[in-house]
């Protein structure tokens, strides 16, 4: 697997190659590329992908500098990626951390042509969810954050409502989430980069400096929001399409937060005709009609 080393430390990517229009796919917590592999699977013929493991607790190699390891933080790691790997004109899709946002939201964008945001935290609701809160409340105490980690061995745990049973209306494949917890049950060190990012929580006004930040996009950008969504507020979608000059959004039905993993094939298609509508026309992208 091809690795980048970034100024906090060294993280692992997935990259289908290829000379086709270029796709970062962004994770949330306690997850990794492999997220993205049913959607993947589908684009990497026309599209060229790329996966990064971002340190957010399924990560394998702790950081070099865990106190870099914050919302702000994994952001730059994801936009010093794009100048590591030379890449210009992509599309950003990220599910369930919103994190990226601050990229969006921020002046050195240059690199990113367009952004889909997939079911993802927005406004107040950082950390998403009650999942999202337990990890950041546990985050307080270290032996609590390994003890909800060990507790992930479980199947029980893992489905239970108000847990992870609240991200994906199916199960996700034991291996697929014992891979997912097996870091940060192991390595204290991971822990230790996931308790520091669980405590980086944007402040109030941070959240809404993103959020008014998030006007001076003025790319395509598509909110693709699931309608059962139980850690995202439904309102969320249309509300964060709004705020883009050229925002538009597409629900997805009978889907949880994990869109990917609930519905890699229709979400698929929607990134491979939002991809179509908005490359230049130098891309040489056919357009939706052609490819059916």
């Amino acid at each position: 697997m091809p690795r980048a080393t970034l100024t906090a430390g060294t993280i692992d990517y997935e990259d289908t190659g290829g000379d086709g229009p270029v796709l970062v796919l962004l994770h949330g917590v306690n997850m990794d590329a492999s997220l993205w592999h049913g959607v993947v699977e589908i684009l990497a013929p026309r599209y060229r992908c790329i996966s990064p493991t971002l340190p957010l607790g399924s990560h394998r190699r702790p950081m070099d500098r865990p106190e870099l390891v914050t919302h702000r933080g994994v952001a730059a790691m994801v936009g010093e990626l794009l100048e590591e790997l030379d890449l210009h004109d992509v599309t950003l899709v990220l599910n369930d951390w919103g994190g990226a946002q601050f990229l969006l939201a921020g002046d050195d964008s240059t690199r990113i042509g367009s952004a889909v945001l997939v079911a993802c935290e927005a406004f107040d609701n950082f950390p998403p969810g009650q999942p999202g809160k337990a990890i950041a409340i546990s985050a307080r105490v270290p032996a609590l954050l390994w003890l909800a980690m060990q507790l992930q061995r479980f199947t029980w745990f893992r489905r239970a409502p108000g847990g992870w049973g609240w991200m994906s209306k199916r199960p996700v494949a034991k291996p697929l989430m014992d891979r997912w917890f097996e870091p940060s049950r192991s390595d204290p060190l991971v822990r230790r980069d996931l308790r520091t990012f669980a405590l980086s929580t944007p402040a109030p006004g941070e959240l809404r400096e993103l959020t008014e930040g998030l006007r001076r996009f003025d790319r395509p950008a598509l909110v693709v929001w699931a309608t059962e969504d139980r850690m995202m507020p439904r309102e969320h979608g249309p509300a964060l399409a709004g705020l883009f000059p050229q925002g538009r959004l597409i629900e997805v039905a009978d889907s949880y937060t994990l869109v990917p993993q609930d519905q890699p094939s229709r979400l698929a298609a929607i990134l491979d005709d939002f991809v179509a509508e908005a490359a230049p026309p130098e891309r040489g992208v056919r357009a939706p009609d052609d490819r059916r």
